[in-house]
């Protein structure tokens, strides 16, 4: 199966844009040297990726975890520090991404079933200490990368500590691998504000599932630790709120809407899929509050069917909903307590389940003048 390999960066494009405009000297060199690196990685995945070569499944059983290190340069994927059933090492960094991906294989294999993100015992390889002064992590199609936050800067002007710090960034970053094998949801617009969200669902799931929390006691905060003290924020989002994780003088403020009728519509970010995956990110909360207990059991799940099994590449939020409430149906009955949370969770969010979509409320308009002419060809 054909699956689209880009690279997905943890920090949203207009985050580091309000570093780079309203940052110290250093910060802004330091915003922008971490954009175009974004950029360049981008360029060099459109290059290989015509010519790449299938990645590496493994036979053997259980996860199967290696960590390099790429000595602060940006060749990938560097020299193998750890590897799997290695010992743990001095460097933190080397550790959290071991430990990280392990985890992540575990809250999939064990609840849902899957051997690593394509389902066929995947290799998980990381790559730390990637360039010097590196603000991102990312997943590129076929592994991670991540950055040790602005550490070249002074300490009061530091914004970002090391990207594996966070264990739902290394779970929401992972996957992406795992949309990409499942629905390759298109990177642009609502689905991929949704491909987005999924990976905001699953590396929240992924942090529930080691602090082992129920949906009542968690934070829904994505990227809780990035952020040095510097900064007047508590992460990069926040799935109970969205729009709230950080107000802050240089980073600006969280943009993120938890509701259709404040839907961004702009051609930045991809079509905005960084800020409009508030919106299902909510919905998904909402969901899991409504049906208690440990999220990933059924809220999870619902969602991890509808991944695998029911999106599709251009899938937008109302085939989100609509699915979501169906898969909730074949998994626990129709007019079950899980379905309707799932329909009260959409419902949150300005979405109704069996709705039109904004392309079909188009069309209706158009019928409706006497215009459905328009709608030949």
């Amino acid at each position: 199966m054909f699956t689209q390999r880009m690279v997905y960066c943890i920090l949203p494009p207009y985050l580091l844009r309000e570093i780079a405009q309203r940052g110290s000297p250093a910060q802004r060199a330091s915003a922008q040297r971490a954009i175009i690196a974004a950029e360049q990685v981008r360029s060099q995945r459109r290059t290989i990726q015509a010519n790449s070569a299938p990645m590496e499944a493994v036979s053997a059983a259980g996860k199967q975890r290696y960590v390099y290190d790429a000595k602060q340069s940006s060749v990938l994927p560097g020299i193998l520090v750890r590897k799997e059933g290695a010992p743990a090492v001095s460097d933190p960094a080397v550790n959290e991404a071991y430990d990280g991906s392990g985890t992540t294989y575990d809250l999939y294999y064990a609840i849902y079933g899957r051997n690593s993100l394509d389902n066929n015992g995947l290799k998980l390889d990381s790559s730390v200490h990637y360039q010097k002064g590196y603000d991102n992590a990312f997943w590129d199609g076929q592994q991670m990368v991540y950055g040790d936050g602005d550490e070249d800067l002074p300490a009061p002007e530091r914004l970002f500590n090391r990207f594996t710090i966070a264990i739902d960034v290394i779970g929401h970053e992972l996957t992406h691998g795992v949309t990409q094998f499942a629905a390759n949801l298109d990177y642009s617009g609502q689905p991929g504000a949704l491909n987005e969200s999924i990976s905001d669902v699953f590396g929240s799931l992924v942090k529930q599932y080691q602090l082992k929390q129920t949906a009542g006691q968690a934070d829904w905060l994505i990227g809780q630790g990035l952020f040095t003290s510097n900064v007047k924020g508590v992460a990069l989002r926040s799935m109970k709120a969205p729009g709230t994780a950080y107000d802050d003088p240089v980073l600006g403020k969280d943009p993120q809407p938890g509701n259709m009728k404040d839907y961004v519509n702009t051609v930045e970010d991809n079509g905005g899929v960084h800020i409009n995956s508030g919106i299902p990110n909510h919905a998904f909360y909402v969901t899991s509050i409504n049906i208690g207990g440990y999220a990933w059991d059924k809220a999870g799940l619902i969602w991890y069917k509808t991944l695998t099994e029911k999106l599709g590449n251009q899938s937008n939020f109302q085939n989100a909903a609509d699915l979501t409430y169906a898969a909730a149906g074949e998994l626990f009955g129709t007019n079950s307590l899980e379905q309707n949370a799932v329909k009260a969770g959409w419902a949150e969010v300005g979405i109704i389940i069996g709705g039109q979509t904004q392309e079909g409320c188009f069309k209706a308009t158009l019928r409706k003048l006497g215009l459905s002419g328009l709608l030949k060809g």
